[in-house]
């Protein structure tokens, strides 16, 4: 069945248009960066910094060099000792086990929830053992993993919670008495990146750590600069990751559009929920009551064996473009092998590994476009009844 096009092309991310709304921003800025010529730790990226603090709640920021380097980094602050166990979720993306991995402590996965991806209180508790010496959340897709359960089960167990929240920058989390906090600004530390396609993203690479104490915050500052307070004088073992200063001048600008982007995100999911709710054998993404969402995915799940490829397929040739995030579970990559885990032993995670497929998803989405996406998903099964 022949679909008539939407007038624009569909992006899976259209991140030149979002640019180009930004461009004479983004050329001051790079300006100002190059007349200061202080490319490294320049003005930029301390009122980076603060902005990015204020917007958080007043949270402590320290930006570094990657996602990937701000969950090393606190792993390093909290100090453990080599082979202590770090909970994390068994659906994620690779960096969560490997920061763990290099810093010679032992990734241990625990299985996720079906609805909202994050990671299962209750696998959790089973996964805990006298060598846990922190957990992991990852705020999958831009919605707060539930930071009530996780953040008890840590205080109870003496063990440091940690937030990945590369994927929810701005989104909030309720707890039951009513205090509202903002994701990654919760745990003894939280972490963010700031990769282009994020909802906050740089145009190269970078991350940030989160936190609201100003004792962490000065470790991790410490730690993040080859482990010194004072230049030539190292107190500890540390890295060199900063975030370059041209990197925050042009995160300074897209950290004011981010909130009519979140809005625009939400805009899009809504309508995508509208087109595709009542399509047969197709789950619409969960809503975590407690978490505002920033969809920095819009992750539907399709039931049936093999259907998902199949849908995929054919949305291509509609012109929609989709992503698998992720095709592999956490203990089924080949580099963690070593850990001994077996195929079965997170049957929710394997699941969602068969059957998640991501849609286009950014602030410039179209209603034209959300709703031909989801003539597209009505045209398949149309297609899918006559063979």
């Amino acid at each position: 069945m022949r679909l008539p096009r939407p007038s624009a092309p569909i992006c899976l991310l259209d991140l030149a248009a979002e640019h180009a709304a930004l461009q004479p921003a983004l050329d001051a800025a790079v300006r100002e960066v190059l007349a200061e010529a202080a490319f490294i730790q320049g003005p930029a990226v301390g009122q980076f910094a603060a902005e990015l603090g204020a917007y958080l709640g007043k949270a402590h920021v320290v930006p570094c060099a990657s996602g990937t380097d701000a969950l090393t980094l606190a792993l390093l602050s909290l100090n453990l000792p080599a082979g202590a166990e770090v909970i994390v979720p068994a659906f994620t993306y690779v960096a969560t086990l490997e920061a763990a991995a290099l810093l010679g402590l032992r990734p241990v996965l625990a299985d996720v929830r079906p609805d909202t991806f994050n990671l299962d209180p209750a696998a959790v508790v089973a996964a805990l053992t006298p060598r846990t010496g922190a957990i992991i959340a990852v705020h999958l897709f831009g919605q707060c993993a539930d930071l009530e359960a996780l953040g008890a089960l840590a205080a109870d167990h003496g063990v440091a919670l940690i937030e990945d929240n590369a994927q929810a920058v701005g989104a909030t989390f309720q707890f039951a008495s009513g205090e509202v906090v903002h994701a990654g600004t919760v745990s003894a530390v939280g972490t963010t990146s700031f990769f282009p396609s994020k909802n906050l993203g740089a145009l190269g690479d970078g991350g940030a750590l989160l936190t609201r104490d100003p004792a962490r915050a000065a470790l991790l500052q410490q730690l993040a600069n080859h482990g010194q307070s004072q230049k030539y004088h190292h107190q500890r073992i540390g890295l060199n990751s900063r975030l370059d200063t041209l990197q925050a001048a042009l995160l300074r600008v897209k950290l004011r559009q981010l909130p009519a982007n979140t809005a625009a995100r939400q805009a899009v999911a809504a309508r995508y929920d509208g087109a595709l709710s009542g399509v047969p054998g197709l789950q619409i993404p969960a809503r975590d009551a407690r978490s505002s969402h920033v969809f920095h995915q819009y992750t539907v799940q399709v039931e049936g064996p093999g259907r998902r490829d199949a849908l995929r397929n054919y949305l291509h040739q509609c012109g929609v473009p989709t992503a698998v995030y992720y095709p592999l579970p956490a203990h089924q990559q080949p580099a963690y092998a070593y850990l001994g885990y077996r195929a079965g032993q997170f049957p929710v995670a394997e699941q969602l590994c068969e059957t998640v497929l991501s849609l286009p998803m950014h602030p410039l989405l179209t209603a034209e476009q959300v709703d031909y996406v989801g003539e597209a998903f009505n045209s398949y099964l149309i297609s899918a009844e006559r063979v």
